[in-house]
């Protein structure tokens, strides 16, 4: 290839990247001054509210009790900094209103929503406290809880989604989402921090869990890897595109087990105490005290009633 021919390619590569009709769906057109989403800040955020959250596991507190009020104080203040620059620069991503009055509008809004979800921060620990209680009595392997928080990813994913879950009931836009992904690509467990789920929840193992935007889940709930509770169908408006939105996903009961691999699907209703065997399909209602499982030759797939 001459250097004309290489200088040629490349100029007709910059120039087909250039065209708007090539990229006006997937661009983000960034307004002078307007502060854009940052992984390295959120990040940074999330590890300091779980240090916040379990402090002398994440990071360098002191327990000791003439220190561990310094510490706090310390974190929450670069906590509120650093959460509502990100607030705000989600609301401005998602704004379409160019005018600078918004943006300042904005500003202050992200402002008061920092303060409100650091003051939500003791009610999401006493959550969690009840998530690592339930995950280490439910796992024999488990020494103790310390080992839990440390080393088990299912703590990690349900910490980032109580966060994001409180920012979504905040009405914060976009970083609930980034949050919610972060600990995805983390663990391998997606929970859509739309869902909602109780306290004493136990993920075991985890990797391939995957909880839709609305899940309704109960209290005491255990679920195991690989356990999908997705829709079954997506209703279509006039141009046939998913409507969205509406609820679609599963709701589970109080103290429900699903095993390994299982698939339950649509806006329908785990009865409290039932048992979801591994790798079964489940696509309508079951009542309470029901246990599913795969079937063996000549038996039927399911017992107490309740179909799959």
């Amino acid at each position: 290839m001459t250097s004309q021919e290489f200088e040629n390619k490349i100029t007709r590569t910059i120039e087909q990247l250039s065209d708007p009709a090539s990229y006006n769906v997937v661009c983000h057109e960034h307004r002078l001054g307007e502060p854009l989403p940052s992984i390295v800040k959120l990040s940074k955020i999330i590890d300091m509210v779980r240090e916040l959250l379990f402090p002398g596991y994440f990071g360098n507190t002191s327990l000791r009790p003439n220190t561990v009020k310094h510490y706090m104080g310390v974190y929450v203040d670069e906590l509120n900094g650093l959460l509502r620059e990100e607030i705000f620069a989600g609301m401005c991503f998602e704004c379409r209103d160019k005018k600078v009055q918004e943006m300042e509008k904005h500003s202050e809004k992200a402002k008061s929503i920092a303060l409100e979800f650091i003051a939500h921060l003791p009610e999401i620990r006493r959550q969690l406290v009840t998530d690592v209680n339930a995950i280490f009595l439910n796992d024999p392997a488990a020494r103790n809880m310390g080992e839990v928080i440390f080393c088990y990813p299912a703590i990690r994913a349900i910490t980032n989604y109580r966060i994001a879950h409180q920012l979504l009931q905040l009405k914060v836009p976009l970083i609930p989402r980034f949050i919610s992904e972060m600990a995805h690509s983390e663990t391998g467990i997606d929970i859509h921090p739309r869902a909602q789920i109780g306290e004493s929840f136990t993920i075991d193992h985890g990797t391939g869990v995957v909880i839709g935007s609305t899940c309704i889940i109960g209290k005491n709930v255990i679920i195991y890897q690989g356990v999908t509770l997705g829709a079954k169908s997506f209703p279509l408006d006039s141009d046939g595109n998913p409507i969205k939105g509406i609820p679609r996903h599963p709701m589970v009961e109080d103290n429900v087990v699903i095993y390994a691999g299982a698939t339950i699907l649509g806006r329908i209703t785990i009865g409290k105490g039932s048992v979801i065997g591994g790798n079964v399909w489940v696509t309508r209602n079951l009542p309470p005290n029901s246990k599913v499982v795969q079937s063996h030759p000549r038996e039927t797939a399911f017992a107490d009633g309740a179909g799959i």
